[in-house]
């Protein structure tokens, strides 16, 4: 397969009827899935999501696709198309439409009800339309063509395009679930005809490449959920995606089978749960949602509480739970279900709420010891059939890690795709399409955009990196009044600490030194030393010492004041 480009630079212009394919997220991770189509100076986009921190991230509350490729041309936007409506592919919608409010929004009925509910947060009111599978439309220079697709979300869909270029095909996120809760299978008839058609370049989920065989089919979670329920001793909370309508519907039926009511937990999973039935795509049991405000009106034993935080997320209510910070107070016997799997990067913080429910008294059942969760992305084995049904003429592997997406690469040269077609690409790779044929031919500016409380894209990864050290290695202020007329130190130097786990009386041997290092620079330099030098001394003075002398490296802040 074509390796990865290190050396890339700026693209060429783009010719006429050529096609420019520019994923800005969701290549070398799992998460803010986002990918830019040009041809004629017309943009759609696919998928804007988010991807959410990591530990080494400390107070960011989001991370979004880097939109500055596009943002001197979003009047140029078609519209962006949604496959489907989980976060990572609709969560950053708001913050492009803050941009330009009147960009189209399209998808399936349940993916624009939760996005439009998303938006009133924001005070934004689109323009939407709703689409269904086998569908086509006209978006300017695009015919989009809408496919359906199995995933663990209702309604999602695949995206086929037809440009004076080629044709495009973006599976989104699926799989090939045979035996479906809500009976809507991946039309693999349908890829049928586009791969008779030809598909020219094919963009296909590759989260569980790496993952052999098939992945099994939800129905074998219900019976399992029922067990688990049926036999606790007392409350059962279950912890699962908000946006899982399956997931929710079995712990509904399992719920109403043994006689217990649900309480609905978090902001998100009320919203989205009531989205989910006013459409149709929740049955919930007669009598058996019960409102939280309600909720001590029950006994234990009659309850099951489902909420968010299967992935650790610390405001979220399950990691309250565990923290003893919630109106839920976890007790011995109580039973917890982590319905989901771990998304990449969040193990850490699940196994300390694992820990944490354990030691409160809690009974937690996971993927690991039970069979609670299937996942929502095709196998190795799935996505072989597709390429075998489609054939397609070039690949490139998105959504999923560099091993994932290396690992469905090697599966589309398996069945007979040729090496130089099978391409890798990362975040701001710029792909062309001309007259069928397709090549890298660059690489575009793409970082990581933070949203930290009410800034976006302000954070660096210097600040970032500045609450690393705070957090591992501790602060050290330098307060010092010097007199340049005279060359002398009059008052200080002031040594403080915080977090370097030392009392402030260690610092008493290195104050003379920071006085002389003063003094000498003063005194030494024709008096020409700026503050901002003069503070630079003091940092490496007693920077330098700290470090030989205590092993550590904390954030040095020294303040120098002119008497």
């Amino acid at each position: 397969m074509t390796q990865w480009h290190t050396d890339l630079s700026a693209p060429p212009a783009l010719g006429e009827d050529a096609l420019r394919v520019v994923p800005l997220g969701g290549l070398g991770e799992v998460g803010r899935n986002m990918t830019v189509f040009e041809i004629n100076g017309q943009l759609l986009v696919i998928d804007c999501g988010v991807l959410f921190p990591e530990e080494t991230q400390p107070g960011v509350d989001l991370i979004l696709p880097d939109i500055n490729y596009i943002i001197d041309r979003l009047d140029d936007v078609v519209a962006v198309v949604l496959t489907h409506g989980h976060e990572d592919h609709i969560g950053a919608v708001p913050y492009l439409l803050k941009r330009r409010p009147d960009i189209p929004v399209i998808g399936s009925q349940l993916t624009l009800a939760l996005i439009e509910a998303k938006l009133q947060e924001h005070r934004i009111k689109p323009y939407t339309m709703a689409v269904r599978e086998g569908q086509v439309e006209r978006l300017g220079e695009f015919e989009v063509e809408f496919v359906a697709v199995n995933h663990s979300i209702p309604d999602a869909l695949a995206v086929f395009l037809r440009t004076r270029a080629g044709t495009v095909l973006h599976t989104g996120d699926f799989k090939m679930d045979q035996l479906p809760l809500d009976g809507r299978i991946t039309d693999l008839r349908h890829f049928a005809r586009l791969g008779e058609e030809g598909v020219d370049l094919f963009l296909t989920d590759s989260t569980n490449a790496e993952v052999p065989g098939f992945t099994p089919t939800e129905k074998h979670i219900g019976p399992v959920l029922a067990d688990v329920i049926g036999r606790a001793p007392k409350r059962v909370v279950v912890a699962s995606f908000s946006s899982h309508v399956h997931r929710v519907q079995q712990v509904l039926d399992a719920a109403a089978e043994h006689g217990r009511k649900v309480v609905f937990m978090g902001r998100s999973m009320v919203r989205n749960m009531t989205i989910a039935e006013k459409l149709g795509y929740l049955e919930v049991p007669p009598n058996t949602l019960v409102d939280q405000k309600k909720i001590d009106d029950h006994a234990d034993a009659q309850l099951v509480i489902m909420c968010t935080g299967s992935q650790g997320e610390p405001m979220a209510a399950l990691s309250r739970m565990a923290n003893g910070d919630h109106k839920v107070q976890l007790t011995e016997g109580d039973t917890v279900i982590l319905a989901s799997s771990l998304i990449p990067g969040n193990e850490n913080s699940v196994f300390r709420i694992i820990n944490g429910l354990m030691r409160l008294g809690a009974n937690v059942v996971h993927k690991s010891n039970a069979k609670v969760h299937v996942s929502g992305h095709a196998a190795a084995g799935e996505l072989l059939y597709c390429y075998n049904i489609i054939e397609p003429e070039y690949v490139m592997p998105v959504h999923g890690e560099v091993r994932h997406l290396i690992a469905n690469g090697k599966l589309a040269e398996e069945t007979g795709v040729p090496t130089d077609h099978v391409l890798l690409a990362e975040n701001g790779t710029v792909v062309d399409m001309t007259a069928g044929r397709v090549r890298i031919t660059g690489q575009v500016e793409c970082g990581d955009v933070y949203v930290d409380g009410s800034s976006v894209g302000t954070i660096t990864d210097a600040d970032l990196k500045d609450r690393l050290v705070l957090a591992e290695e501790g602060f050290i202020s330098v307060i010092t009044v010097v007199n340049r007329d005279t060359g002398k130190v009059v008052s200080g130097p002031d040594v403080h600490a915080r977090g370097v786990a030392e009392d402030d009386r260690v610092f008493e041997d290195i104050k003379p030194k920071i006085t002389a290092a003063l003094e000498d620079a003063i005194n030494h330099s024709g008096k020409n030393h700026t503050t901002q030098q003069l503070q630079q001394v003091v940092r490496r003075t007693i920077g330098s010492w700290v470090s030989r002398k205590l092993r550590r490296k904390p954030m040095i802040v020294p303040v120098v004041i002119e008497a």
